[in-house]
């Protein structure tokens, strides 16, 4: 074990300062990635929360909660033409300005390293749960090209896991440019690959951001109306 090794923050690209110790000095080498000033930054998504999306009620108004649901999940949830297609949703992170900037830097700015830092966590959840199929929500051919990587794509594959893609996506305006009523209203943006299995399967969509639902929902909706048994998601933070 080099004890004097030294790495640079993968955000911040400072020296990163080892932990020292006897427990530093006696537990296994760990490659250091972010420095603990920006693992500091980013907020962990505990205490009580929505069953389906995970949203934290400790920063909700009492008048949008009902029992173990936000009220955003249970508008989805009365809805017909969506109940129950998401079974859950979880989030790892909040939606800070830290993390803005991260996915910023990551998604837009094309620092593909940066998938690296999440990869832990997603293996523990991938872990937890052994879903059959990683499914990567897709971008359009057009996105894809703008940005040169898949975003969620990229966090499995950092992750040593391997992603299975039955979905294709119709091209259409930003996501980030819509209001949250454009969002929620949208026709399906997805096609499915029927020659890919998907029948009676426990499956786990993979995207970065939870902001309406609405992306995953349609998502769900449509590998259940495929034959998926179970359609759970995983996001990066909401």
């Amino acid at each position: 074990m080099n004890l004097f090794s030294q790495s640079q923050c993968l955000i911040c690209h400072e020296i990163i300062q080892p932990k020292m110790g006897w427990k530093a000095i006696f537990s296994e080498e760990k490659e250091l990635i972010i420095c603990s000033a920006c693992e500091g930054k980013f907020e962990l998504i505990e205490g009580e929360r929505c069953r389906i999306c995970t949203r934290p009620f400790q920063f909700l108004d009492e008048r949008f909660r009902h029992g173990d649901m936000c009220h955003d999940c249970k508008r989805w949830e009365e809805d017909d033409d969506w109940k129950g297609y998401l079974d859950s949703n979880q989030s790892i992170y909040l939606y800070n300005d830290f993390f803005k900037e991260v996915m910023a830097t990551f998604k837009y700015r094309g620092d593909y390293v940066l998938a690296i830092i999440f990869a832990e966590k997603i293996k523990d959840f991938h872990r937890m749960i052994q879903p059959d199929l990683l499914v990567p929500i897709p971008l359009s051919k057009e996105r894809l090209y703008e940005r040169g990587f898949n975003q969620a794509e990229a966090v499995l594959i950092e992750s040593g896991l391997t992603p299975t893609m039955p979905l294709t996506r119709i091209h259409s305006e930003k996501q980030s440019k819509k209001s949250r009523s454009d969002r929620i209203h949208i026709p399906q943006v997805f096609i499915v690959d029927q020659q890919i299995e998907i029948v009676g399967k426990n499956i786990l969509l993979i995207d970065d951001i939870y902001t309406t639902g609405s992306t995953l929902r349609h998502a769900a909706k449509l590998l259940k109306e495929s034959g998926a048994k179970r359609v759970q998601s995983l996001t990066l933070a909401r």
